[in-house]
């Protein structure tokens, strides 16, 4: 398993420290770890299906909950909302809805969005490590580079008390992608 740090986010006196994991974000202790959901909330495949079933039914009941009580339609694409982490090893699972890749419009925003929504919500709640995976690069179908890109920049960019973030990688490509993005200079 692979793991690289370095520091990014220079704004004001903002600085995440970036670091890459290869492996299951299941197994990752952080405060909070992000689930790339679906707007349903109620578990699916992916990432979304192993916190589910790893983090055992508290999960799905508090996410019941929330489509209850306040998320009727689903959970909008590019937000973002936190439970109980459940039996997974971090006080918080932050839900957040990727987009799904489009080669005829431009949803980078609503990518970008997750991120910032995902940080927005730790901050809420106090939360200093948060375990990222690559949201939408699975089967919504986002171009690894492009979503490396889009992930690195976004935490970046954005102003966060979270001191660490951990993009955790299935795969050696999907690694690869993210070394390279956190390799590239902070550019629009």
């Amino acid at each position: 398993m692979g793991r690289r740090t370095g520091v990014g986010g220079r704004r004001g006196v903002v600085v995440v420290r970036i670091v890459l994991v290869q492996g299951d974000i299941t197994a990752e202790a952080a405060d909070a770890i992000v689930n790339a959901a679906n707007s349903s909330l109620l578990g699916g495949g992916g990432v979304d299906g192993a916190i589910h079933r790893k983090g055992g039914p508290e999960i799905l009941a508090a996410c019941q909950d929330l489509r209850r009580s306040h998320y009727g339609k689903g959970l909008a694409t590019g937000q973002a909302v936190a439970t109980t982490a459940g039996r997974l090893p971090a006080r918080h699972v932050i839900h957040t809805v990727g987009p799904v890749w489009s080669r005829d419009e431009d949803r980078s925003r609503l990518l970008a969005s997750c991120y910032r929504e995902s940080l927005r919500i730790a901050d809420e709640l106090g939360d200093r490590t948060v375990a990222f995976p690559a949201i939408s690069t699975g089967i919504y179908g986002w171009p690894i580079d492009d979503g490396a890109r889009i992930a690195v920049r976004t935490v970046r960019a954005t102003p966060t008390d979270v001191e660490e973030v951990r993009f955790v990688l299935f795969d050696a490509p999907a690694y690869a992608a993210f070394e390279a993005a956190a390799g590239e200079p902070d550019v629009p």
